[in-house]
């Protein structure tokens, strides 16, 4: 008979000690979230509830009359800029019947809804992580407005996805209008409670992601591979695994990694700005984009105009604030020589 033999103690401790620090981890993280994101989305949800998403969509017509788009799209923008992407395609199918736009011009929308949305809670947690909330906010919307512009004017100037979009397909089904009052809060209150265990779970699956990643050697893989991006960009190599999570997947998870992986190395302030102000122009490149290409814009517009017009953006940031941050040392030099 074939002996088995003892199994040693304590093989299974490192696994255990992992799981343990994984659930710490997970659930510092997640506290870190709550703490920022849960009273900004009361807030957003109040401000709803007493019309100032329609109040700012007001305020936005002539905005949108400027660079090309009807006032419908001040609506639309104004409750994605606020709330989420997931409420402007309801105001989408809301107002789908009364829509009359080009091809063009819906890309340009889209591409500002990409660049701009969720900003209460998304900037609340770059501000948390170490960026400025007023400088990243007003770069996401600056940016926003200036390319549906281009965009605008380039297919005036040549007929480029100049064709009529065809918003029936919306029309045609039921238009689901928003609950108020005592239901719209029940409404909320659940989906809220949805969204906050999803992203607990999705914490857990990218710190686990995380570390595989480290341990298999594909972080440096990947690093090694972002290295011409990053030299163009400015970024810091060291921040280049957790941006690429958020580039990826989204801002918010990208956000929570930077400050636990903050915490750890301290990242001075230029390399938070830069990371950051990258994550706050593009993120979610899966799933956000592949809503926007369901809406009808055009990929080139919506994706590869968008990333391309980061990296330019974060690379003259990384100029300038590399400049800003050489004269104050250029000027102690000085003094100390003198």
């Amino acid at each position: 008979m074939t002996r088995v033999p003892p199994k040693k103690p304590g093989t299974s401790r490192p696994m255990h000690r992992y799981f343990l620090n994984l659930l710490n981890r997970s659930q510092r993280l997640f506290i870190t979230l709550i703490k920022v994101m849960l009273p900004v989305m009361i807030i957003v949800r109040i401000a709803d509830e007493f019309g100032a998403v329609a109040f700012t969509s007001d305020l936005l017509s002539p905005v949108m009359s400027l660079i090309g788009l009807p006032p419908e799209a001040g609506l639309i923008w104004a409750t994605c800029a606020l709330v989420s992407i997931y409420g402007a395609v309801g105001a989408f199918i809301g107002l789908s019947a009364h829509l009359d736009m080009t091809a063009a011009q819906l890309s340009a929308l889209c591409a500002m809804m990409l660049f701009a949305h969720g900003l209460p809670v998304e900037q609340a947690i770059v501000k948390r992580a170490g960026a400025s909330f007023v400088a990243t906010t007003a770069l996401r919307l600056g940016t926003a407005v200036f390319y549906a512009a281009l965009v605008t004017w380039i297919s005036d100037t040549t007929g480029w996805l100049s064709e009529p979009v065809d918003f029936s397909w919306m029309a045609g089904g039921e238009t689901v209008i928003a609950a108020t009052g005592l239901e719209g809060w029940i409404d909320w209150t659940i989906q809220t409670v949805k969204s906050l265990v999803v992203s607990f779970a999705v914490i857990v699956g990218l710190l686990v992601l995380l570390d595989i990643l480290e341990k298999t050697g594909i972080t440096d893989r990947i690093t090694r591979g972002m290295m011409p991006i990053l030299r163009v960009s400015g970024l810091s190599r060291d921040v280049a695994p957790v941006t690429t999570i958020g580039v990826l997947l989204g801002l918010t998870y990208g956000g929570a990694l930077i400050i636990d992986e903050a915490r750890k190395k301290n990242f001075p302030p230029r390399t938070l700005f830069l990371s950051l102000s990258w994550l706050s122009l593009s993120h979610s490149l899966i799933e956000d984009t592949a809503i926007m290409l369901a809406l009808g814009a055009d990929i080139w517009v919506v994706l590869v105009g968008r990333v391309i017009l980061t990296l330019l953006i974060i690379a003259a940031l990384a100029r300038l604030t590399l400049r800003w941050q050489r004269e104050p040392e250029q000027l102690a030099t000085d003094s100390a020589s003198s």
